[in-house]
């Protein structure tokens, strides 16, 4: 088993095997917070913090009969001790938050993620009724607020989905353009589906380009650059020659958001495809902006 999932099972353990959804997701973050190497990762999502990876760990949890799941509550039913099987840093932090928090209502763990950690609350619908308006004022002022026109360009690739959506997020990037061919992936998080309904739940529309993309055929004899560079010299032969009309439809869409960023896997662009096609869309003679790689 996954060592993440076992600091879930013994946080829903020393909650009485039993934690409603939304302080099971800020009692994770308040405890990943104390970890030097977190176990999950977060999004500011509309009840605040949120991680889709402890949230998938809980369905599988829940098939294999560990943990059972109602529509407002996670608990914890087989008869396992979870907490003999973490580290003594990570078990003394549990212990600790059982202390500082056992008799917290949901209420009350909101309101203490939000002013501990604002960057949390920014898509948050009720962070105006539970925070003072000072506070709430914190949170205006971490806002993602650019407004000038950037190309961004953003690879997945040695990331968690809440990591890169974040890093989109701070970037205020408004729309996200998948250039995958096949838009599959065996990294949780990163499939179409999954990354389309992530997107959507902070607030970023997503949109698939395969026209852009490369057959999965031709990548799989890459072993250098060299090979890398020869790809991408046909793919500027051919699929950026074919696609003229789809990167002026491209640039248009930048100009309307201000503010897109095309995705692939790679973390070394100068070994993904997206690369090349942002550099040639902005030699369009409708693009002035700015091309950023992050």
């Amino acid at each position: 088993m996954y060592y993440r999932r076992k600091i879930l099972l013994s946080l829903l353990q020393v909650f009485d095997n039993k934690l409603d959804k939304i302080s099971l997701q800020k009692l994770l973050l308040l405890y990943t917070k104390q970890q030097l190497k977190p176990a999950y990762h977060f999004v500011p999502y509309i009840y605040g913090c949120f991680s889709f990876q402890a949230n998938a760990d809980l369905k599988t949890m829940g098939k294999y009969k560990m943990v059972k799941e109602s529509e407002k509550s996670w608990s914890k039913i087989d008869n396992k001790n979870y907490t003999t099987e973490l580290r003594d840093t990570d078990r003394n932090i549990l212990r600790d938050m059982k202390r500082s928090f056992a008799d917290k209502s949901a209420d009350d763990l909101i309101r203490i993620t939000y002013r501990t950690y604002p960057f949390f609350a920014l898509n948050s619908s009720i962070a105006e009724k539970v925070l003072s308006s000072d506070e709430y004022q914190k949170i205006d002022e971490i806002r993602p607020n650019q407004e000038d026109v950037v190309l961004f360009t953003i690879g997945y690739e040695g990331r968690s989905l809440e990591e890169y959506l974040n890093r989109l997020i701070i970037h205020n990037v408004k729309v996200l353009c998948d250039v995958r061919k096949n838009p599959l992936s065996m990294k949780y998080g990163f499939s179409k589906n999954q990354l389309k309904n992530a997107c959507a739940g902070v607030g970023i529309e997503y949109i698939h380009m395969p026209e852009f993309g490369i057959e999965s055929d031709k990548r799989q004899e890459l072993h250098n650059q060299s090979d890398y560079d020869k790809l991408f010299h046909l793919y500027r032969q051919t699929t950026l020659v074919k696609t003229r009309n789809n990167q002026t439809d491209l640039v248009k869409l930048l100009a309307n958001k201000k503010r897109i960023a095309l995705t692939c896997f790679e973390a070394n662009i100068h070994q993904c495809h997206r690369k090349h096609l942002a550099e040639e869309i902005t030699t369009h003679p409708d693009f002035n902006y700015e091309l950023q790689h992050i």
